[in-house]
């Protein structure tokens, strides 16, 4: 089977961790040996709750017993993307009352950074260093990391960068900007939390110069960090919202939201201003509407906070700098990438997944699902303590 991965389905990477998956449930995944692996990473933060949730499989084969894909997005009405909309729209403080639903976070991105454009007339964008928004060529500009870039252009110009949490940067929004694109909360560069004024600072900047502000929460939403989405903790209001990853607990998805006079504006001149065949699968709002019903009938979005509590007491080592993050996404910080790195594949060996961020080579990303329960908690923080305590023993260099 190895050998047939390698040849046959395309690879991200010269060492991926292929493990051959045989069936997932709650917090954990088994592979074809039956070997159990308590999952701490979530699919990167998307199965919100749990594998194979049973609410959710049932909504997904009772919607698939209906009907699936019948038509691009925006002509017919299909009752779970409709029902799963207004939700949101009742989730959500105006004016961010019209969604409009894609496949994935970065096509979300793509849409956003398409309706900035065509709101304002203007075309500068201005997003953060260290930023990640995903792969596509549209997020791919926003990136500062020329390394990423390069063989990839020509990207998308007039993208300008800013320093994250520094407010002396904002006098580089300006009345040419059509956009300032932020993290929430800074996702590949560590997990960095917005200083408690900045995002207020940078709303009212954008403002001034009649700039749009767009937050991307594919990470943080749906109440990984003890709201719904995180923006709701730092006073700020954003005029298109950007989620994917968790809203439909492991089925893809993405949506940017906006009010519906800015939303409008891709209806005409031109027409079909935006485009997407599969966006809005019935299936998958299915499960996304679902997902959202159950994270608000229980205490789950809560308990995140009271779950982080419990990992920041368990995880005390010399070897742990620093916990950042909030609720369920947190990210250990280590002395050196040379831990990282032993942690994640030994913790693999222990029956524990635990995975990399993508700017900061000493941190290990920490974001189970929601679900996960105080004593897999305390198991999960025993194999990370037993694996750093391994490499203090017997360092790797």
């Amino acid at each position: 089977m190895n050998a047939d991965f390698r040849a046959f389905q395309s690879q991200t990477t010269p060492h991926p961790l292929g493990l051959e998956i045989s069936h997932a449930s709650g917090s954990f995944l088994y592979d074809a040996d039956g070997k159990e692996y308590l999952d701490f990473i979530a699919g990167v933060s998307a199965v919100s709750l749990g594998h194979c949730h049973p609410e959710v499989v049932a909504a997904v084969q009772k919607q698939a017993a209906l009907y699936m894909h019948v038509m691009v997005y925006g002509e017919f009405i299909q009752e779970p993307a409709l029902r799963l909309c207004k939700a949101l729209a009742e989730a959500l403080p105006e004016p961010l009352q019209t969604t409009y639903l894609v496949n994935s976070g970065t096509e979300a991105m793509e849409g956003a950074i398409k309706l900035a454009r065509r709101v304002t007339g203007r075309s500068e964008l201005i997003a953060a260093r260290n930023a990640y928004h995903g792969n596509t060529l549209g997020s791919l500009s926003l990136m500062d990391f020329e390394s990423r870039k390069a063989p990839f252009r020509p990207l998308i110009p007039d993208v300008r960068h800013i320093e994250f949490n520094n407010p002396l940067d904002l006098e580089t929004i300006s009345t040419r900007t059509a956009a300032v694109i932020l993290e929430t909360i800074q996702g590949g560069a560590g997990f960095i939390l917005p200083d408690p004024d900045y995002l207020r600072q940078v709303r009212q900047r954008c403002h001034e110069t009649g700039s749009l502000l767009i937050l991307d929460e594919i990470q943080p939403g749906f109440g990984r960090t003890g709201t719904l989405f995180a923006f709701q903790q730092f006073q700020c209001i954003p005029d298109i919202l950007v989620m994917g990853k968790g809203m439909a607990s492991g089925l893809p998805i993405g949506a940017f939201t906006a009010s519906k006079e800015h939303m409008d504006s891709l209806m005409l001149d031109p027409k079909l201003g935006h485009i997407t065949t599969f966006g809005g699968n019935p299936v998958v709002a299915a499960a996304a509407l679902k997902t959202l019903q159950i994270l608000q009938e229980s205490s789950l979005i809560a308990d995140t906070l009271r779950k982080e509590a419990l990992f920041r007491e368990r995880l005390l080592h010399p070897s742990i700098l620093e916990i950042r993050g909030r609720g369920l996404m947190l990210a250990l910080i280590l002395e050196t990438p040379a831990q990282a790195e032993f942690l994640v594949l030994e913790a693999k060996k222990e029956g524990l997944l635990l995975f990399w961020l993508l700017f900061e080579p000493r941190a290990v990303r920490i974001s189970p699902p929601l679900t996960l329960s105080e004593a897999e908690i305390r198991r999960g923080c025993d194999l990370i303590l037993k694996v750093l305590e391994r490499y203090s023993t017997n360092p790797v260099n």
